[in-house]
C-alpha cells in the first residue's frame, strides 16, 4: 500500500464548485421493494429505503448482508429480481451507462483508477459523460470540441481543487498515496455531475487524520447539492456522519433511523455491538 499523504490543502469548508442546484423537496432517488436472487441464493430481500435531497444515508451491516449487492442495484449493474429503483419518480434503467447520465454515480469498494493516466486524466474520464460533440467535430477538433474539451479541463482542474489534489494534477494515478487514490475516486465521480453519489467504504484503510478529512469532504459534497449513500464498516464514522443509518442482515432491512435510534435499538446492539469479536455477529464489516 502506498504511503499516507494528506491533501495539499485543508478540505473545503464552503463548496468550490458550482452545480448550480437548488433545493427540490421531493426525494431524490427511491428503492421499492428490491430482491436480488441468484439461482437459489436470496442476496436482497424486499429492501425499500428513500433518499431525500440533500440528504446523507448510511448503509451498514456484516459481511454478505447484501450492501454491494445493493448498491449494484442501483447503478444498473444488476437488474432486481423483483421490485424497483427510481429517481426523482422516473425508473431507473439497468444500464450503468444510463445510469450514470441519469444523474447517479458511485465509487468502489476495491479503488478502481486507471493507474498510468494521470490525476486530471481520470476526472476527465468521469466528465466525458456529459460531453455532448458530433462525430464530425470530434474528427476534425473542430471549434465546438476545442471548446468543450476546454470546459471539460476547467471543470477537472475545479474538482481536484475540491478534493484537495491540485498540485497532483500531472501525477500518475498508480503514484499517488492510498488516501489520495480515494479523494481521486470521488473527484471522477463528482465528474459526472451527478444528485446522487454512492460511495462504497470510503474510508477503508485510512487512519484518523485521513478519516475526518474524508467526513469533511462528504459533507462539502452535500454542500454541493448532492445526496450521498455511504457504505463504512467504521460505525464511528457513520453514526457522526449520516442524517440516517440503515442496517442490513442477511438481505433485509433490520432498522432504519437516525443515528441515535440505531445505535440504541436493542437489535443492533444484539446482533452486532454486542458480538464478540469473529463472533456470529461478523463486525459491521461488509
Amino acid at each position: 500500500m502506498p504511503d499516507r499523504a494528506m491533501p495539499d490543502r485543508p478540505m473545503p469548508d464552503q463548496p468550490t464548485v458550482d452545480f448550480g442546484r437548488p433545493l427540490v423537496g421531493e426525494p431524490v432517488l427511491h428503492a421499492a421493494a428490491v430482491s436480488m436472487r441468484f439461482g437459489g441464493l436470496t442476496a436482497l430481500k424486499d429492501v425499500s429505503f428513500t433518499l431525500a435531497d440533500r440528504e446523507i444515508i448510511g448503509l451498514i451491516g456484516p459481511n454478505g448482508a447484501g450492501k454491494t449487492t445493493l448498491f449494484n442495484c442501483l447503478t444498473g449493474l444488476y437488474t432486481p429480481t423483483s421490485g424497483s429503483v427510481a429517481m426523482r419518480g422516473i425508473p431507473l434503467p439497468p444500464d450503468p451507462a444510463r445510469v450514470t447520465e441519469r444523474g447517479v454515480a458511485r465509487t468502489f469498494q476495491n479503488i478502481r483508477l486507471f493507474p498510468s493516466m494521470t490525476a486530471e486524466e481520470n476526472v476527465l474520464v468521469g466528465r466525458h459523460v456529459r460531453m455532448r460533440q458530433g462525430a464530425l467535430s470530434s474528427l476534425l477538433h473542430g471549434p465546438a470540441f476545442r471548446r468543450s474539451e476546454a470546459e471539460a479541463a476547467r471543470r477537472a482542474g475545479e474538482l481536484l481543487a475540491f478534493v484537495g489534489l491540485t498540485r497532483s494534477s500531472g501525477e500518475p494515478a498508480g503514484n499517488l498515496a492510498y488516501g489520495d487514490q480515494r479523494r481521486l475516486e470521488i473527484a471522477r465521480a463528482l465528474a459526472t455531475d451527478p444528485e446522487v453519489l454512492l460511495l462504497d467504504e470510503p474510508t477503508a484503510g485510512m487512519n484518523a487524520q485521513e478519516t475526518a478529512a474524508t467526513r469533511q469532504l462528504i459533507s462539502a459534497v452535500r454542500a454541493l447539492g448532492i445526496s450521498v449513500v455511504v457504505i463504512e464498516h467504521d460505525t464511528k464514522f457513520i453514526f457522526g456522519t449520516c442524517d440516517r443509518v440503515v442496517v442490513l442482515v442477511r438481505g433485509e432491512v433490520l432498522v432504519e433511523g437516525t443515528p441515535e435510534r440505531v445505535r440504541g435499538d436493542p437489535r443492533v446492539v444484539e446482533a452486532y455491538l454486542g458480538a464478540p469479536p469473529g463472533g456470529a455477529g461478523g463486525g459491521w464489516h461488509g
